[in-house]
């Protein structure tokens, strides 16, 4: 079994064909994908994605910091809003916050807003004790200072998208309660990350995705991502640390069901009933 903790299957890249994307999914043994909010528009083809297939898809809230603008409290607002009136009988819940964080690499003009709105909903996480997924870009530094004035909160979740130094890394990983998120990056012919993995970071630090529709993985590099193609990020990483494939989807699975107790909590009904629903 697989976990695709971070996929955006809900965006108009895949309004042709998402049932066909989610049956490859199934197929490659992806068992659950997690799927990271963008701004408040993306909420309702979210929620239907999720609504469409609440067994496999489950949804988080969160502005990501591209999107954050000058109304971005207001925005913050009605999401928080929307999180805090969900309730058990709905058909699927929001089941951490994310995708949030800081990017600086195109534009820095709303700077102080975006690291206002990290910090709130930091604040959301901490407050709801939900996982946290966080999106950093040309920000490491910024990111990190916040982190530390939020490490007495007992955090979790995932740095997604890594791709730093081992620097990074460790201080990344001085945060007890957080993964590193690993995609498509890491089968990329040019790229560190692979020594970078080798050298500082354990097995049980990460959960694998594959933001899709971005950063596809080799080989195919250049085409819309899709969940199935997880499994050529769990390929590369067998070989990194010299393992099977089948203990990579393993370990990272657990690690991601530690994070997120929804997926703790199913896969616990789905042994007791023999995978049956």
């Amino acid at each position: 079994m697989l976990i695709d903790t971070h996929t955006h299957i809900y965006t108009e890249e895949f309004d042709t064909d998402r049932a066909d994307v989610v049956a490859r999914a199934r197929e490659a043994g992806v068992a659950h994908m997690l799927l990271p909010n963008i701004n408040y528009a993306s909420l309702a083809p979210l929620h239907d994605t999720c609504c469409t297939w609440p067994d496999c898809c489950h949804p988080l809230i969160g502005l990501h910091p591209e999107d954050v603008r000058e109304d971005y409290a207001t925005v913050l607002a009605k999401m928080k809003e929307s999180l805090i009136e969900q309730t058990p009988r709905l058909p699927v819940r929001f089941i951490g916050i994310g995708e949030v964080g800081l990017d600086f690499y195109w534009d820095v003009t709303y700077k102080s807003e975006q690291l206002h709105a990290f910090e709130i909903q930091l604040g959301w996480a901490a407050e709801l004790k939900l996982p946290v997924v966080i999106h950093q870009r040309a920000a490491f530094d910024e990111l990190y200072a916040i982190m530390e004035s939020f490490r007495s909160e007992t955090l979790t979740g995932i740095f997604h998208c890594f791709g730093g130094t081992a620097e990074e890394a460790k201080k990344l990983l001085s945060f007890p309660g957080f993964m590193l998120g690993i995609g498509g990056i890491v089968t990329y012919k040019k790229s560190t990350l692979p020594d970078v993995l080798r050298a500082s970071v354990p097995l049980d630090r990460i959960v694998v995705e594959t933001d899709a529709p971005y950063l596809a993985p080799v080989p195919h590099r250049g085409q819309r991502n899709e969940p199935a193609f997880v499994v050529e990020v769990v390929r590369r990483l067998a070989d990194i640390y010299g393992c099977t494939p089948d203990d990579v989807a393993a370990r990272t699975t657990a690690n991601a069901q530690r994070l997120f107790p929804t997926l703790r909590i199913l896969a616990q009904e789905n042994s007791r009933t023999g995978g049956r629903h």
